[in-house]
């Protein structure tokens, strides 16, 4: 009987577990905070005041590292023990939300880093370029495909890379490098879950 019972408690306690990593997050739950996961980081993803996202990403290989993202997408603070960065933009933030199809957007801004100055100013160019299906695990989410392009003050390319970015979860959730050519990549998080209570 003593067996039986402990045999039944391990099925419920197997079943519960299935459940819970198979729970998919949605917009509503999404404001509780969530994981995102990916071989060698485990990012948790909390919303903060003033429509910022703080992001504490944890690595296998390198320090922690904090991040604060306008609406999940723009980044304008980190902090790690390599140092700190904040991005001041010279335009409102919030008329870039929320993103649509084909919208397209240009925010100036400052990189600041302790002990030095900006080199002039910087230009992050957005370009909403349509709607996609991604999967997190088991579950499914409607992205939006959005060109980041950073250039310098003198127009030279700085970085480029197409966020796929989940409207529900306020989250990128991967990012595609080289877009259409032979070197294309996708780096994406493969897993999410809750944030345990």
């Amino acid at each position: 009987m003593k067996t039986a019972s402990i045999g039944m408690t391990m099925a419920i306690l197997a079943a519960t577990s299935a459940a819970h990593a198979s729970e998919c997050i949605d917009a509503k739950s999404a404001k509780a905070g969530f994981i995102l996961e990916r071989p060698g980081i485990h990012s948790e993803f909390r919303p903060a005041a003033g429509g910022m996202v703080a992001v504490a990403n944890k690595y296998q290989s390198q320090s922690p590292q904090s991040q604060y993202l306008f609406g999940g997408l723009i980044e304008v603070f980190r902090d790690s023990s390599t140092g700190q960065l904040a991005m001041i933009p010279f335009s409102d933030l919030r008329k870039v939300f929320p993103l649509k199809a084909r919208a397209k957007s240009k925010i100036v801004f400052a990189r600041l880093a302790p002990n030095k100055p900006p080199k002039g100013t910087e230009t992050l160019e957005i370009n909403v370029k349509g709607k996609e299906t991604f999967s997190l695990g088991d579950c499914k989410y409607s992205v939006l495909a959005v060109k980041q392009t950073i250039r310098s003050e003198a127009g030279e390319t700085r970085d480029e890379f197409t966020a796929l970015y989940a409207p529900d979860l306020q989250a990128v959730v991967a990012r595609r490098y080289d877009e259409g050519t032979s070197a294309e990549s996708v780096v994406g998080y493969e897993l999410i879950k809750p944030l345990p209570n």
